[in-house]
């Protein structure tokens, strides 16, 4: 009959002599040392040393056996580095498949912890490590995510090129991206064209550069890969359209007739501004007239002073109305919400806080009373919530990305 060994169950264990096994409850505690008279390599220069410095004992975890979690107390040696012109001095030896450097792992348990990060990370690969008797939290999980090196990646032939705002109207950063298979590839702090031309120059593979209108791209890719084609998707154009547009009609809305009587009644969201604007123009510069300044026009009229000077300012309730559309906020996924109970009757504030709140909107009731104070002509003429943005031009697709049309 055969005599089984522990190193037979445990192979990592034949290059170090194993002097104690303990088992108690869920762990198995192993006590081992290394051997002496076995050269070991200096990590600093590669020269082979015998000079023992000392000893000390590394406490690394094994894979579980048996239903038990499994560490090895392993004496290991430190040796002094036999060559003088090495920086090292001193350096601790390792035992194959068993030490790593910086590591309290044994490889194998290293192998299963990385791979149960990678599929799961966080706390659901901890608890499924509990299960088999390891210990981690979500955090080093993570860790261990984050130092798996990144896998090899073909050269991109098609790249998209974009900026986005770390701090709006401050500062923006640039995003690469491969547009064939949708990954991130670099991503600056800073949408200058210096980094782009440096990154396009070290891959000269380029074929073509989906980007957006600015010029600053523009010029880089032109600089970094000339031979490239240069073209711009569907967002960037229709939101390019749309900004034109708006320019044009608010540059020429003098020229636009001035509403009788009749037609001052609003029909949609744009009626009820237009409306309030030119209310307002006619209100401040009629109290202007008798002589009123404009704090007390402020007050008077429950206004902004901003405000009031820029009606006081303009010559006609065109020039005062607001240039482009206020951006959508957080209430804007429950406007339609917020219209049809309040055209139901139901005018509670605090009411209509908790009803948006259960269908999760993350503001505050104050938001929900300011809309409400702010749009209470819509809300009562019983008008949509209006649309914010370039989007507001009718017949306009959604954003396609990646569908590129040659500029």
């Amino acid at each position: 009959m055969c005599e089984v060994r522990l190193e037979d169950l445990l192979p990592q264990l034949a290059a170090v002599r194993v002097e104690k096994v303990e088992a108690s409850g869920d762990l198995l505690r192993i006590a081992a040392r290394t051997r002496n008279g076995i050269p070991a390599v200096c990590p600093g220069c590669g020269t082979e040393s015998e000079w023992v410095h000392s000893r000390y004992v590394r406490h690394v975890a094994d894979e579980a056996v048996g239903g038990r979690a499994v560490v090895i107390d392993l004496s290991v040696r430190r040796l002094y580095c036999e060559n003088p012109n090495c920086p090292k001095g001193t350096f601790a030896e390792q035992v194959d498949g068993l030490t790593v450097r910086y590591q309290r792992r044994t490889p194998a348990l290293q192998a299963v912890v990385t791979a149960i990060a990678v599929a799961l990370a966080g706390k659901t690969g901890a608890r499924l490590l509990a299960c088999l008797h390891h210990v981690l939290s979500w955090a080093t999980l993570l860790n261990v995510v984050m130092a798996v090196p990144d896998p090899p990646a073909a050269a991109p032939t098609v790249l998209a090129v974009d900026d986005f705002a770390l701090r709006t109207g401050r500062r923006y950063g640039t995003l690469l991206v491969d547009a064939e298979t949708r990954l991130p590839i670099e991503v600056w702090g800073t949408r200058e064209a210096e980094p782009l031309i440096r990154w396009l120059r070290a891959h000269p593979g380029i074929e073509a550069v989906c980007r957006d209108g600015s010029a600053t791209f523009r010029g880089a890719i032109s600089s970094g890969a000339p031979a490239a084609v240069q073209v711009s998707d569907r967002f960037h154009l229709w939101q390019g359209l749309g900004r034109k547009v708006y320019e044009v009609v608010a540059a020429h809305r003098d020229c636009l007739p001035d509403p009788g009587p009749e037609a001052t009644a609003p029909r949609t969201p744009g009626g009820v501004a237009a409306a309030r604007a030119r209310r307002l123009h006619t209100a401040v510069h009629e109290l202007l007239e008798q002589g009123m300044a404009l704090r007390a026009i402020a007050r008077h009229l429950d206004l902004d002073r901003n405000a009031v000077r820029r009606y006081a300012r303009a010559a006609t309730w065109q020039q005062a109305a607001p240039s482009w559309p206020q951006r959508a906020g957080i209430l804007a996924p429950y406007q339609g919400y917020l219209h049809r109970r309040w055209a139901e009757g139901e005018h509670n504030i605090a009411m209509l806080f908790r009803e948006v709140a259960e269908r999760g909107f993350p503001g505050s009731e104050a938001t929900v009373r300011l809309y409400a104070a702010s749009h209470r002509e819509a809300l009562d003429a019983g008008l949509p919530p209006a649309r914010t943005g370039p989007q507001r031009l009718r017949g306009l697709p959604a954003a396609d990305d990646q569908a590129g049309t040659s500029r």
